[in-house]
């Protein structure tokens, strides 16, 4: 089922499956990991203040938020899901589709942890880095039916 009961507000591929795979596979992530001591004691103070489970369901919350703008907007344009607009509105698009997820997470993750603009900044660009990379090999195997 669609996140927004078939109104074409962000598409039919953002349903309420998706949303709550994705959150629990973050939480299930988060509370696996916490027990090794290396990752978790790189994570800000306020993350592990908070424990792996109210940080687990933020980020993962945050991940399926982050993508809704982007999505609406899209939708708003014409733009069908997996589909491009060519020009620079094309290009900022797609460019905020790369990393989206990292302005949804910063936003849910405030009641724990306040995360720096220029963090917010490293992680947009390492995360949009990594997606794009994903999205080229997805095609090159067939998986994607467009590089990026």
């Amino acid at each position: 089922r669609p996140l927004d009961g078939g109104r074409n507000w962000f598409g039919d591929n953002k349903t309420w499956r998706g949303a709550i795979v994705l959150v629990a596979g973050v939480t299930l992530a988060a509370l696996a990991l916490s027990p090794w001591d290396a990752w978790w004691e790189a994570l800000p103070a306020g993350v592990r203040d908070a424990g792996p489970l109210p940080y687990g369901l933020l980020l993962g919350a945050g991940i399926v938020l982050g993508e809704l703008p982007n999505s609406f907007l899209k939708r708003r344009l014409g733009v069908a899901p997996g589909a491009q607009r060519r020009g620079p509105v094309g290009l900022a698009l797609t460019a905020l589709d790369q990393g989206d997820l990292v302005l949804g997470a910063w936003v849910c993750l405030l009641p724990i942890w306040t995360m720096a603009v220029w963090q917010a900044a490293v992680a947009f660009a390492v995360i949009s880095a990594l997606h794009l990379v994903v999205n080229v090999v997805g095609y090159a195997i067939g998986a994607r039916r467009a590089a990026i």
